[in-house]
């Protein structure tokens, strides 16, 4: 196997872990979004982080449910195409479009993640800066 490929081994079980809870949708709701792993390794000069890059992708009407990421977690994320609802903590939702970034903060809630289409897709690229024992990194919202 090619030396690139085998960094990327670790990652096909962090799929699970990153947005497992997203689940399938039944029938009746819109579809999940679909996660992959684009860069997992560990920082060599921030010993105990790790960079983690996913892309997710959205069909038309696609949504995730509310959830948080890590403790640890900062993330960056931009928008490669189409446009994302986003809603994190309080602040109200906002529609991302394509270029468009924000961010999330260790302990941050995010309340709504989808596309804000019903008939164009849509891609998010999240970069996590996180600790590299942090594993789970989504885990859905407990509803008050």
């Amino acid at each position: 196997m090619h030396p690139a490929r085998l960094a990327f081994l670790p990652a096909a079980s962090l799929v699970a872990a990153l947005w497992a809870p997203i689940g399938a949708p039944s029938a009746a709701e819109p579809s999940a979004a679909r996660v992959t792993i684009e860069y997992d390794q560990p920082l060599p000069n921030v010993p105990g982080k790790s960079l983690r890059v996913v892309r997710v992708d959205y069909a038309p009407g696609g949504t995730s449910p509310a959830h948080t990421h890590a403790p640890s977690a900062f993330i960056f994320a931009r928008v490669l195409k189409g446009s994302i609802r986003s809603a994190v903590n309080d602040a109200p939702a906002r529609v991302y479009r394509e270029g468009e970034a924000f961010q999330e903060r260790p302990g941050d809630r995010h309340r709504v993640s989808e596309n804000a289409s019903r008939t164009e897709p849509a891609t998010l690229l999240a970069t996590f800066v996180v600790d590299t024992a942090d594993t789970e990194l989504t885990t859905p919202a407990v509803r008050p």
